[in-house]
This record gives C-alpha cells, sequence and structure tokens, in this order.
C-alpha cells in the first residue's frame, strides 16, 4: 500500500503522483463510489489517497481518500447527484475574470467568493486581458477592484500581450497549490503557459460571433511549476450553483454583510426587510455594495432545483 496525491482526474481514471513510484493511472474501489456521498466524483484532484499496487500492469487502486483540509465546491449539472467538488486541499483560489472577451458577471464572482469563504480558502481576483479594454471597460475594471479590495480580496492585473501583471502573478503562485477558475476563454492555461511555458497547456481562442469561451480544458489536472508549487487548471464553469449552505447562514459568507450584521436590532436578522436592519442602511449609504448585496439575496431565494452547469 502506498500514498500519493490525485493529479488528475477523467471520471473513470485518475492520475496519482505517488511517493516512491512515479505516477500511476488508477482506478476507485468500487465501495468508494457510493460511500454515503452526494457528489458526482468521490475522488478529486488535490485528495491524499492510498493507493493498492497492481504488480502485474502498473496500475492502481484507489482504496481510500485522505480527509481533506479544505475543497471547493459548486452545484453540478447531474440532477442525479447534487454537487461536483472542483478540487481539494487547496492554498488559495485565483478566479481569473475577464472585463469583457467573454464578460464575467459579478453574480458568478460573488457566488465563487461566497464558497470559498464557506470553505475557509483565501481567494483573490485576477483580472485578464486589460490590453484589450476601452476607455469605459477600463473604468469598469477600476470600480471592480473598488469593491473587492474594500472587502479584503486582492485584485490583480494581467496581459499576456503586454505583459503586465505577469512576474506579480508568478511570485503569488511560487510554493504555493493553487486553484485557477473561471469562465471558458478567460485565458486561464494562457496565463500558466506564459509564466511556464514548458507546461504547454492546450488554449484556444474564443468564440468571435457569442464572445464566449470554448471549452479547452476538459478535466481538472494538477501541474507541477518550474520555479515550485502547483496550479490545478479546472474546465471552464459557466454557472456557479451553490450547496450546502443554509439560507440563515448565507450571510455570514459576505465579510462586509457579516461585519454590519452585528449592529442589526434582531441577531436572527436575515437582512431583507426587518425594522432596524444595519445591513440594509449600510446599502443605502453606500457602504456596502449594491451588487454585492443583490448578489446574496440571489442566493438567498435561489431556486434549489435550478440547474446548474
Amino acid at each position: 500500500m502506498i500514498q500519493g496525491v490525485v493529479i488528475k482526474s477523467t471520471g473513470s481514471w485518475y492520475l496519482v503522483r505517488t511517493d516512491g513510484e512515479g505516477v500511476l493511472q488508477c482506478k476507485i474501489r468500487g465501495a468508494l463510489r457510493t460511500r454515503g456521498t452526494k457528489s458526482t466524483n468521490p475522488v478529486v484532484v488535490g485528495d491524499r489517497v492510498h493507493i493498492l499496487v497492481r504488480g502485474g500492469d502498473k496500475t492502481g487502486v484507489i482504496t481510500e481518500v485522505a480527509d481533506r483540509k479544505n475543497y471547493i465546491i459548486r452545484k453540478s449539472s447531474n440532477l442525479s447527484r447534487q454537487t461536483h467538488i472542483i478540487a481539494a486541499n487547496i492554498d488559495q483560489a485565483i478566479l481569473i475574470i475577464t472585463i469583457n472577451y467573454p464578460k464575467t458577471t459579478l453574480r458568478f464572482i460573488d457566488r465563487f467568493l461566497a464558497t470559498a469563504e464557506a470553505y475557509r480558502i483565501p481567494a483573490i481576483l485576477l483580472i485578464n486581458k486589460t490590453d484589450l479594454y476601452n476607455a469605459d471597460e477600463q473604468g469598469e475594471l477600476l470600480k471592480l477592484c473598488k469593491v473587492y479590495e474594500s472587502i479584503g480580496y486582492p485584485c490583480h492585473k494581467t496581459s499576456v500581450a503586454s505583459g503586465e501583471g505577469l512576474q506579480d502573478f508568478t511570485k503569488l503562485i511560487t510554493g504555493k497549490v493553487t486553484l485557477l477558475s473561471g469562465h471558458s476563454g478567460v485565458g486561464k492555461s494562457t496565463l500558466v503557459n506564459a509564466i511556464d511555458p514548458e507546461l504547454n497547456l492546450k488554449t484556444s481562442e474564443i468564440s468571435d460571433y457569442h464572445l464566449k469561451g470554448k471549452h479547452t480544458t476538459t478535466f481538472s489536472e494538477m501541474h507541477e511549476l518550474k520555479f515550485g508549487g502547483f496550479v490545478i487548471d479546472t474546465p471552464g464553469i459557466k454557472g456557479f450553483g451553490m450547496v450546502n449552505m443554509d439560507k440563515e447562514e448565507i450571510f455570514h459568507f459576505f465579510p462586509e454583510i457579516f461585519q454590519a450584521s452585528h449592529l442589526c436590532k434582531y441577531y436572527n436578522c436575515l437582512h431583507i426587510n426587518e425594522p432596524g436592519c444595519q445591513v440594509i442602511e449600510a446599502v443605502k449609504a453606500e457602504k456596502i455594495s449594491l451588487t454585492r448585496y443583490e448578489s446574496y439575496l440571489s442566493i438567498y431565494f435561489e431556486d434549489t432545483e435550478e440547474k446548474y452547469r
């Protein structure tokens, strides 16, 4: 029995970087598939696993998954299962966003950040393709950074074309296990290739007609960086459905709303229409961003049967 870390998941086979046997192709023991999980993927990239090695063909069977220190999760598009875990045991999550080409909505950003808060994963926003933006879009970028930096989320700007921010991006991920996420077409793989060309990750252009990305990364995969650390490149996601959150606790995952809630008149205030709600007052006074508050409400009133991809 040996141990290792899952570096790629294709749904049926897993690549595991082991502690002494190199990289092995593995399958999972049948009992793991249904062991009380409501997830589409009982084993994920970043998992520390125990493996039984088959001598003949040098493959392995994953028999056990060690306890995770954290993970990031979203609602699955497969309605027979409830959740899809994107990755586990990560040091930080970087959401790569674009003001345009394609556009990343604030609602999507806020859902990702709330999930990171729920699982105590430090989150960072990286605004990519800055060389493409006109004056109005540059203004939108500055407003976005002002909102999120005031809450405590670092914002970084990058452009592979101009080289802006690439050194900072390298420093940001050196020596850490970093999850990279975002819509298809925001440039996740292109950014990684720019700072570590030897990885040669597959990339593609966005659709000229829809200005939306095409799926290039099919499966989550962990890549070792030549300068130290690992990045987990994930398939582009269109929607971010929230799971495992009690309605009464959702506001805990919006730091500025949680902070203002301590001043509310009632301890069980939900910050919707209650008298004496200091969150609502802070929104009116523009101390809390209206878009952030609307994101909170959208999660609170979300249709749990809604399908996300």
